[in-house]
């Protein structure tokens, strides 16, 4: 299941588990326009609504909420040194983080 917050992030929750994966929607993507730099954001624990990271274009810089309380558990750190699979596939191979042990909000 996917879903999508005001701050315009995806949020897919893995059959049968705690576990999601976390990325930009194409919407963001497309209003960011070139992403150039992409700084990940810390494991560990993080409150619903923390700025956990930034995604920088061309054109701004934005940062990233954490969509829930939960703890990060991965980054994907392909995006370091290909920042651009933000623009070429921000609902696959682009996501950004895996959150485990969501909580509400």
């Amino acid at each position: 299941m996917i879903r999508y917050t005001p701050e315009h992030l995806w949020v897919r929750q893995e059959t049968g588990g705690a576990t999601a994966t976390v990325g930009i929607t194409r919407h963001a993507q497309e209003t960011l326009g070139d992403i150039v730099l992409v700084e990940l954001p810390a494991l560990g624990r993080h409150a619903q609504g923390a700025a956990v990271g930034v995604v920088e274009s061309t054109k701004t810089a934005a940062d990233l909420h954490m969509p829930t309380n939960g703890e990060i558990v991965e980054c994907n750190a392909v995006l370091v040194d290909q920042p651009d699979l933000l623009n070429t596939d921000p609902m696959g191979a682009g996501w950004v983080f895996k959150l485990d042990a969501i909580e509400p909000g």
